[in-house]
């Protein structure tokens, strides 16, 4: 595989997953009732927990992007 195809490859990644990241917030914030009254159904939490787990959810993803999508690409770029 060549480098330019890594490149390409952990770009598209990055925008799918920075995609997923955003349809996720959205989700979170426009439709926050709906998606608290579906989870509340199964596990009984309250809405400070289901916010702060879904903030550390969206923190952890982020992270995930960075540190494995847009860093190497990064390093790809800056090297080749």
């Amino acid at each position: 595989m060549q480098v330019n195809e890594i490149k390409e490859i952990l770009l598209w990644c990055a925008v799918f997953n920075y995609a997923i990241l955003f349809i996720w917030f959205a989700v979170f914030v426009f439709a926050h009732d709906w998606m608290y009254g579906l989870h509340h159904r199964w596990f009984k939490i309250p809405v400070e927990i289901f916010d702060a787990i879904h903030y550390a959810g969206f923190a952890f993803y982020k992270l995930g992007i960075i540190l494995l999508n847009v860093a190497p690409l990064i390093v790809l770029f800056l090297v080749y």
